[in-house]
């Protein structure tokens, strides 16, 4: 198996891994944002501003293993 083939098999399943690590994370990050809430609503609007930079941060991620993914696709 030359570098190319390897290649061609690791990026598909490097970019669903880390898609998929990216939802599970913006999930928990989410939930527990939500039931933060509705423990104390008169804080909802800090909470929700730290829950929507958290979501941007891991959803940069994913943009970023999709860019390395590109990236190399143009080395097979």
């Amino acid at each position: 198996m030359d570098a190319s083939t390897a290649l061609g098999f690791a990026l598909p399943l490097g970019l669903g891994i880390a898609a998929f690590g990216s939802a599970f994370g913006l999930g928990k990050a989410v939930s527990a944002a939500m039931e933060a809430m509705g423990r104390q609503p008169e804080a909802a609007g800090k909470i929700q501003v730290g829950m929507i930079i958290g979501a941007a941060l891991i959803e940069a991620l994913t943009i970023y293993a999709l860019v390395t993914v590109f990236v190399l696709q143009g080395k097979i």
